[in-house]
């Protein structure tokens, strides 16, 4: 990492941290949901099937969100946006430790997804248009790394709370909590610059007329609005299961206690953030569509052999890094190949849908893992659902045109004809 953060400008630097930092506290606030299932699967006697709608609210408000914070973004700045989503997140996550109900909390949970969503387009966008071609495959990749990041120090407030405080009253804790990234819109407002590619895109007249959501699906757009789309449905599909059932399968499955889990979740997050790297250096080094491809057959294999093969817990515990690298590895990518598909006046608002539609549509498999589990073993139901949605991102990628080494600022028409600079097949 050093070489080439070393190679980064003042501003390039301080937009990376931002995003890092906004992507590490979405995860914290998202995760926390999926480290508390247990717990509220025992207080309110919910079943799996409703815990699962839970955790597929949040997933599908976000593409609500992605869209429409992907349009605000082309039209009034990107860097405004991405503030007024973590305020967003924030607040709704807090409201959630004041629920009492599985109704009450679907409705915060579904808010939260909105500014979710919203916060993870938008900081895409930002961070693939500061940064240069050579290096924007492993700066945006390792922007990854801070969901890690996120969802480690989710893991460790949660089990702090969980074992020093009354059950009843620390999942409580755990989501007020959540209010704590709002203090990092103050940081964004005084040391985060609008993108040069944005500003000037605005000075040439580009966003002169009034932009539409229906702009990403002109016949000169809809077909790789639509494998995109399809692209991150897989990709968020199989994340998706194995984040929010993998905490629940340590303890329901394997009979784990919560200070045990922990430590298996630490490795697989560990995993994680080494994954983010592993997919930068790779898409820079052989190209994005070949990084998706190789990432998301390695974890199919993973996954089957976690969840679906009679293997002791030793095993399970190392399993747990391969399997984190690889899923983190698979969805790291998403965000410079997003914004090397689409020209700079809609960028914002095809990024928005194309990562947020396939989180929506991708959100229903956590649900399919909980209405499965009432019939076959846990295990078994996350290891159909996760190798289903990473069979798709490889017949997608399959269809997606190489984008490695795009100039965003030459992206004035429709991606079929841009010009490229050092891409490579």
């Amino acid at each position: 990492m050093q070489t080439w953060f070393a190679e980064l400008s003042l501003d390039e630097r301080r937009t990376f941290w931002a995003c890092l930092g906004g992507w590490a506290l979405d995860a914290l606030d998202t995760q926390m949901y999926a480290l508390t299932i247990p717990t509220l699967i025992v207080l309110w006697r919910i079943s799996t099937g409703r815990a699962g709608v839970l955790g597929t609210a949040v997933l599908i408000m976000s593409a609500v969100g992605g869209w429409l914070a992907g349009l605000a973004a082309d039209r009034i700045g990107r860097v405004r946006v991405l503030q007024l989503t973590i305020l967003w997140f924030s607040a709704f996550t807090f409201l959630s430790g004041f629920t009492n109900s599985f109704w009450q909390l679907l409705a915060t949970r579904s808010l939260q997804g909105l500014g979710f969503g919203g916060e993870w387009a938008v900081g895409a966008v930002l961070i693939s248009e500061v940064i240069r071609p050579q290096l924007r495959g492993r700066a945006v990749g390792a922007i990854q790394a801070g969901w890690a990041f996120g969802y480690g120090l989710a893991v460790i407030l949660s089990t702090v709370l969980f074992t020093y405080l009354p059950q009843e009253y620390a999942w409580r804790a755990f989501f007020f909590l959540g209010s704590t990234p709002a203090l990092a819109v103050m940081w964004i407002q005084r040391h985060v610059k609008e993108p040069a590619v944005y500003l000037e895109a605005r000075a040439r007249g580009q966003f002169g007329r009034r932009l539409s959501l229906w702009e990403i699906f002109r016949s000169d757009q809809i077909g790789v609005t639509f494998k995109a789309s399809m692209l991150t449905t897989g990709i968020y599909g199989g994340n998706y299961v194995m984040i929010t059932w993998l905490p629940a399968y340590l303890r329901m499955a394997l009979h784990l206690s919560v200070s045990n889990a922990g430590g298996y979740l630490a490795l697989n997050i560990f995993g994680s953030f080494c994954g983010a790297f592993v997919n930068g250096f790779l898409a820079d080094r052989v190209g994005r569509r070949r990084t998706f491809l190789v990432c998301a057959c390695v974890q199919t294999v993973t996954v089957v052999v976690y969840t679906m093969t009679p293997i002791n817990k030793t095993l399970t515990f190392l399993l747990g890094f391969v399997l984190g690298t690889f899923q983190s590895g698979t969805a790291a990518g998403t965000g410079a190949f997003l914004a090397e598909l689409f020209p700079t006046r809609i960028r914002g608002t095809a990024q928005g849908f194309t990562g947020n539609s396939g989180r929506a549509i991708g959100a229903v498999f956590p649900s399919l893992v909980g209405f499965l589990a009432a019939r076959v073993p846990l295990g078994i139901a996350m290891g159909i659902c996760a190798c289903s949605a990473y069979c798709i991102v490889v017949v997608f990628a399959f269809m997606l045109p190489e984008t490695r080494g795009r100039d965003l600022s030459t992206m004035t028409v429709e991606p079929a004809s841009m010009p490229m600079s050092g891409q490579h097949a």
